[in-house]
């Protein structure tokens, strides 16, 4: 593929990754950081892309869960105060697979429209499952593409995202019930 070409189908995803290092970082410098970092590697490896069928919004979104966990690991490897400070006084002791996903018009999705309750019950999923929601409901990936790009096997994807919707339903059935729509 042409780099100028490969650069502007990268750059058109930009948004798209934008949200989800929100959704890792939950820091709008963080994740910054993150998409800078992954533009940076996509456009240093760009050589080594190929479009294949899946396209390059789930490459992009791998070099930056990859970013991420990287630096996650790291900083819990770096010691800290606190743990020196614990540890002397502990004593030294301490559905279908290739399933469309939900059709998202993303472009005119309004994220400061969405009900707050929701955007809540989705911030406290746990990151394993809000990230593969987020991956499947806005970014409009298909189980395949979550599991590369998360590099999970395809049944923790499916996992995941079916207990992420049941946390949601769950959580949200006062939500629901205002506007009509019953749990099945």
């Amino acid at each position: 593929m042409e780099s100028t070409a490969f650069r502007e189908l990268a750059l058109a995803e930009m948004d798209s990754v934008y949200r989800m290092a929100m959704t890792l970082a939950r820091n709008p410098d963080d994740a910054s950081d993150l998409v800078q970092e992954t533009f940076l590697k996509a456009f240093k490896s760009e050589g080594r892309f190929e479009l294949r069928d899946h396209g390059v919004k789930p490459w992009l979104f791998k070099i930056l869960h990859n970013n991420f966990y990287t630096k996650v690991k790291k900083k819990n490897r770096e010691p800290t105060l606190g743990d020196d400070v614990i540890s002397e006084v502990a004593g030294g002791t301490l559905g279908e697979v290739d399933a469309p996903p939900p059709a998202w018009d993303l472009e005119h999705l309004d994220w400061e429209q969405v009900d707050d309750r929701l955007k809540h019950a989705i911030d406290e999923l746990p990151d394993h499952y809000r990230e593969v929601l987020l991956l499947w409901a806005v970014e409009g990936l298909k189980y395949r593409e979550i599991a590369d790009v998360l590099d999970v096997a395809l049944g923790t994807v499916m996992s995941r995202l079916y207990r992420a919707r049941g946390i949601l339903t769950q959580n949200l059935a006062s939500l629901a019930e205002e506007h009509g729509i019953k749990a099945s």
